[in-house]
């Protein structure tokens, strides 16, 4: 009998090929090649707003784009992370990080409100073409994060869905912020924030159907 078993697993041991090792930061460097070509894209098509350089953006402009990134690194991270599980390991960061973006959305409506100027959002010029240029300035980010979770084996997959999608639209919506110079308090809190919850959808939805193994 112990020699039949030796030999199954002799056997199974043949059929093995070695694979390369899963490091995050060779995740983080197909996550940061990604946010580079979907810059230079934007760059491309679309034109960088020379505001930033010369210092006509407002503070709000820095501070809503500077939590995004931050949201998006801290969900990318976590993406990464959960393609290979390990017992005990939390996934905080992007809660928190998504908190605060959250405040931006909620201070703008009370702003707006406060004065009577709610329709100010639906009147947005250019809202809807931020909205749509940011949602389809996720994709590369989410692609290169897609094909990092089917390399791995990731278990909570409605988890890795979701937080894929927040780093994908926080990542697009930054790079997309690069070349809109509407810099006001409502535009950036509703129009730049809304592909981050719309993308957060869409990888909670469709991402795990994309998982299965």
């Amino acid at each position: 009998m112990n020699r039949i078993n030796q030999d199954l697993i002799e056997q199974m041991a043949d059929e093995l090929t070695p694979v390369r090792s899963m490091k995050l930061r060779d995740g983080l460097a197909l996550v940061a090649l990604a946010l580079l070509a979907t810059v230079l894209l934007v760059a491309l098509f679309e034109g960088l707003w020379s505001g930033i350089l010369t210092g006509e953006a407002s503070a709000f402009f820095m501070v809503t784009n500077g939590l995004l990134l931050v949201l998006g690194l801290a969900s990318a991270s976590s993406v990464l992370t959960m393609a290979s599980p390990r017992v005990g390991g939390r996934h905080d960061g992007p809660k928190w990080a998504a908190a605060m973006v959250a405040v931006l959305p909620l201070a703008a409506l009370l702003m707006l409100a406060a004065r009577g100027g709610l329709a100010e959002i639906l009147a947005d010029p250019h809202g809807i073409a931020c909205f749509t240029i940011a949602l389809g300035a996720s994709s590369l980010t989410a692609i290169a994060l897609l094909f990092w979770l089917r390399r791995g084996a990731p278990v909570s997959l409605n988890s890795a869905g979701l937080h894929l999608g927040i780093a994908a639209g926080a990542f697009g919506s930054v790079a997309a912020g690069l070349a809109c110079p509407i810099d006001t308090m409502a535009h950036l809190a509703i129009y730049h924030v809304a592909p981050v919850a719309a993308a957060g959808l869409i990888g909670r939805l469709l991402v795990p159907r994309l998982l299965r193994w």
